[in-house]
């Protein structure tokens, strides 16, 4: 376990006890420091390659996109988006384009102005395949982007479909093309740019000490109008009960995630409150249909669909939620939340069925030939290791219980829990056997391309596991074009269907998230995609005090 480091924290007791500076100074509404307990550090900071969801975070507040979506996440049409680095925006009569007029007067935070030619710079960037951005796959639809004058850009299809103003929108964070124009696309993620980020947004970057701490600064001349906290600062405490910690301790105000088990302890405390927000996490054990050994061959394992049917039907998922999260989460029907519009929770499941999955093994030839209690086939032990990050306790302990549950069929696991970054490594090296993969998806149910489509499982993709079906492939081309809602939705549901009887995955289960703050911090609406989409109207209470500490000192609120 990494631990804050001391002058970390004399660093945090300073920000304590500050008080009111020079921005905040004249008005009760305005000033503080907000301390945000996480779990994970990031491994970059750079737009298009970011990873993890603590990389998504800070990218989010440091960077805008040209428009946000509303509270309801609709991805269809640009209904109940709000204006961010957009101003207005204009659609052609036959809604083959949009352009997008900019706000006068945005800037980057070294000062410079925000232009048309940073959005199609930022297109540039995303979709340039030396890049190897994720994102690249969501933006294929675009046509082009071009420069109509310095601050009107147009966004270019080649067909009009559903997700025109989400794909012009969501997926980007503009990006300053006088800082990174010079820089090669492949060394992206390791320039100076992705450790030290200029953005537009609403905080700034301030400093990153790895392992550490992150730290944002309000941009006090934004165009929209200031922040009303001075500053975010995110506390690295990859133990999850270490975070909660510090959070009833009041060394930090918001921690985004509690545990089942603590829930119920939660209330006894007077200073902090609950905060309920739906989620777009979902949590899956991940099989990799590639022999990590020899990247042109079927897992040896894995490559077998109907294994991989007999290993879910010896997984008892209803029961392994209620044991490991009581009533925080709930057992998925596929790669999708509850809060997509695409949602189905009628779709067929691979049944519980323990027997039933020993007489699919019997059949494929695994079998306990030697009495040890471990299958075998042509020499070759019926075993794999599953990897967890140590970030999260709650896949670890049911990777455990799954283990349990296969040992009873003959499968033996070996569970390997890694720090994030080696996890990530052998995520994206395709280097693994199975992994206990977590996914933050986007609004739009277009976003499983990413993850599960044949596209994705080139070298630079998201489909880790590379899973591979073309008849998967047509139905989500056409789920993702069709006009009609119910037609739509209904292709979306025979895409779900065929993934979940392949069964490239167990999708195990599905957050109900609740977030723990200070109650002098004041939170506003948390979107299910983003709980941190509102921060910048977070404010601490204006007579908000820490109780004494045990030396008796008293303490300014953050």
């Amino acid at each position: 376990m990494r631990r804050i480091l001391p002058g970390v924290a004399i660093l945090l007791g300073a920000l304590a006890c500050r008080g009111d500076d020079s921005t905040s100074a004249g008005n009760g509404e305005y000033g503080g420091t907000l301390v945000i307990s996480t779990g994970a550090d990031a491994a970059g900071l750079m737009p298009p390659l970011i990873r993890t969801i603590q990389e998504n975070t800070v990218v989010d507040i440091i960077f805008e996109r040209l428009a946000e979506p509303g509270m309801s996440l609709n991805s269809v049409g640009d209904e109940g988006f709000t204006p961010e680095l957009a101003q207005s925006w204009q659609w052609s009569d036959d809604s083959l384009s949009i352009a997008f007029s900019l706000l006068p007067g945005a800037h980057f935070h070294d000062g410079q102005p925000v232009t048309a030619r940073d959005v199609a710079f930022t297109y540039d960037v995303y979709s340039d395949p030396r890049t190897e951005s994720a994102e690249s796959e969501l933006l294929a639809q675009i046509d082009s982007v071009t420069v109509r004058d310095s601050l009107t850009v147009v966004f270019w299809f080649a067909r009009r479909y559903p997700q025109q103003f989400f794909d012009a929108t969501y997926h980007m964070r503009i990006l300053p093309e006088h800082v990174l124009a010079a820089v090669p696309r492949r060394e992206l993620a390791t320039g100076e740019f992705a450790r030290s980020p200029v953005g537009s947004g609403q905080f700034k970057f301030a400093r990153w000490d790895p392992g550490a701490l992150i730290e944002l600064h309000a941009d006090t001349t934004h165009a929209r109008g200031r922040p009303y906290l001075d500053r975010i600062v995110w506390t690295i405490t990859p133990d999850h009960a270490a975070a909660m910690t510090r959070v009833l301790a009041q060394d930090a105000d918001f921690l985004e995630q509690v545990t089942a088990d603590k829930v119920g302890e939660l209330a006894s405390h007077a200073d902090v409150a609950l905060a309920k927000y739906l989620s777009l996490d979902l949590a899956y054990l991940q099989f990799n249909l590639r022999d990590p050994r020899s990247p042109n061959g079927a897992h040896p394992i894995f490559g077998n669909r109907q294994l991989r049917r007999a290993i879910a039907m010896a997984i008892d998922r209803d029961t392994l939620v209620q044991r490991v999260f009581d009533s925080l989460a709930i057992v998925p029907a596929g790669p999708f939340t509850r809060a997509l519009a695409s949602s189905d929770s009628t779709i067929p499941q691979i049944p519980y069925d323990p027997a039933q999955a020993r007489k699919i093994l019997d059949s494929l030839g695994w079998r306990d030939r030697n009495g040890d209690g471990i299958r075998e086939r042509g020499g070759r032990p019926l075993r794999f290791s599953l990897v967890t990050p140590s970030t999260s306790q709650n896949r670890y302990r049911m990777a455990v219980l799954v283990q349990d549950m296969l040992e009873k069929i003959g499968v033996r696991v070996d569970v390997q829990q890694m720090d994030i970054n080696p996890f990530m490594s052998h995520a994206m090296s395709r280097t693994f056997d199975a992994l206990f993969s977590a996914t933050h998806y986007d609004p739009s149910p277009a976003s499983i391309r990413q993850s599960w489509t044949s596209s994705g499982a080139r070298a630079d993709g998201g489909n880790l596991g590379s899973y591979r079906n073309p008849a998967f492939d047509r139905i989500i081309d056409t789920a993702s074009t069709e006009m009609v809602a119910e037609r739509s939705h209904g292709a979306y549901r025979r895409a779900y269907e065929t993934i979940v009887g392949d069964a490239p995955a167990i999708w195990m289960y599905e957050i109900v998230n609740y977030a723990v703050h200070n109650k002098r911090v004041l939170l506003a609406p948390m979107r299910a995609d983003a709980w941190w989409a509102n921060i910048g109207a977070w404010k601490i209470a204006p007579d908000g005090r820490l109780p004494r500490d045990g030396g008796g000192e008293a303490r300014a609120a953050n």
